[in-house]
């Protein structure tokens, strides 16, 4: 496959190298224009596939720019391009986007947050160039995370799956908030209260695919979200007797790659519906004797369902974290195997989450993201024919 052409437009050499070395070392052909007119005549003869545009520049600024590119565009195409500047005023944000930026990064920038910006724009515009590690599922998959207890890092494991699917698989994914009274993914991805949330879908006569559309946001990670209602006393607006969470994820399904839901503790009627419309089912646990508890609870009350244990997945999260129990301890205990591990290492995660930066963004030579990078590999090559049929592990006295 072709490398993508970024185009590089800044007059400093000491950015231009930067830049340059980043991108080569992902694999992108890079081509340079220290100014303005430049820049027209190598995006006229190279036809870059992103561009990353300085703002200040000599004899067209960033903005001209900007507004030639979409005005000789019209509608016959559409190159993403990158605004990027030292100035936070949100005035020259709001400029940039007018003039027909699709991004916006004020400098300095962490490496990781210019390459995930890249790749995002890359799925949007020129997919052909987002690396897949084979085809995307043939019907949209939909996978529930259920912490076995609070505490266990099922919210901060869900968002980093769905950005690792989309960002180093290539999958077209939305993330829905599915815990609807204290949802928590605004804070996480650093998001406001004057965001639209499944509220504004189930208040409308009908759902349909135009609706979904609409309240959907697009996140700079890549992934689409469906946020939870940004209060709780609007939480009872989604009702389960009209099954509107069955009907938003079935819609969803049809659009995704992987509609990933990141639901609460309580297993009422709403919940219920999710866990029933799931692919597979994500518990999500640490190796300590009070969540082992529960989570036997939870393998039970699934059986009494009719889930079958191979829609059941359970994921030992903090595995590499000390607390006496062992993985195999864990095993026999449950009678059920421990289908994935993701690592320990509290200082990336928490800061990822007082940050509102997800590590799999900012931190990807972590750990811990890789953890998660190789964890949502796993999940992708799974044989969902075979999810009525698990290895159980005999109990040992």
């Amino acid at each position: 496959m072709a490398a993508a052409k970024i185009l590089i437009v800044d007059d400093d050499p000491d950015t231009q190298r930067v830049l340059g070395y980043t991108l080569k070392q992902e694999g992108f052909e890079v081509l340079v224009a220290v100014d303005g007119a430049e820049a027209l005549r190598v995006r006229d003869r190279e036809r870059p596939d992103l561009i990353l545009l300085d703002i200040m520049l000599p004899k067209l600024d960033g903005y001209q720019v900007a507004e030639k590119i979409r005005a000789d565009e019209g509608t016959a195409g559409h190159v993403p391009i990158v605004m990027v500047t030292a100035e936070t005023d949100i005035e020259q944000k709001v400029r940039g986007l007018r003039a027909g930026a699709d991004d916006y990064l004020v400098k300095p920038f962490h490496p990781a947050e210019l390459l995930a910006r890249i790749r995002s724009l890359l799925a949007r515009f020129a997919p052909r160039y987002v690396e897949t590690t084979g085809p995307a599922p043939a019907a949209g998959r939909v996978l529930a995370f259920y912490g076995a207890k609070g505490g266990v890092g099922t919210t901060t494991l869900a968002i980093n799956a769905a950005i690792a699917l989309q960002r180093d698989l290539g999958r077209r994914v939305v993330l829905v908030d599915g815990n609807l009274q204290f949802g928590d993914h605004r804070v996480f991805l650093d998001l406001g209260l004057d965001r639209k949330s499944i509220v504004d879908v189930v208040v409308a006569p009908t759902i349909d695919q135009d609706l979904l559309k609409s309240v959907l946001i697009h996140h700079d990670t890549g992934i689409d979200l469906l946020l939870a209602p940004p209060s709780p006393e609007t939480a009872e607006l989604v009702n389960d007797e009209q099954h509107h969470m069955s009907q938003i994820i079935e819609l969803l399904r049809d659009r995704y790659d992987y509609v990933v839901v990141d639901i609460d503790k309580r297993l009422d009627e709403t919940n219920l519906d999710v866990i029933a419309a799931a692919d597979v089912v994500f518990v999500v646990m640490t190796a300590d004797l009070s969540c082992l508890k529960n989570v036997r609870l939870v393998l039970e009350t699934m059986t009494q369902l009719g889930i079958g244990p191979g829609r059941v997945q359970l994921v030992l999260n903090r595995s590499t974290a000390y607390t006496g129990i062992t993985v195999k301890n864990a095993e026999s205990a449950l009678r059920q195997r421990i289908a994935f591990q993701v690592v320990n290492d509290y200082r990336v995660a928490i800061t990822a989450l007082n940050t509102g930066a997800p590590f799999t963004v900012t931190r990807t030579d972590a750990a811990l993201g890789k953890s998660v990078v190789e964890f949502v590999r796993q999940v992708d090559k799974l044989d969902l024919s075979r999810a009525e049929t698990v290895e159980a592990v005999p109990a040992t006295t």
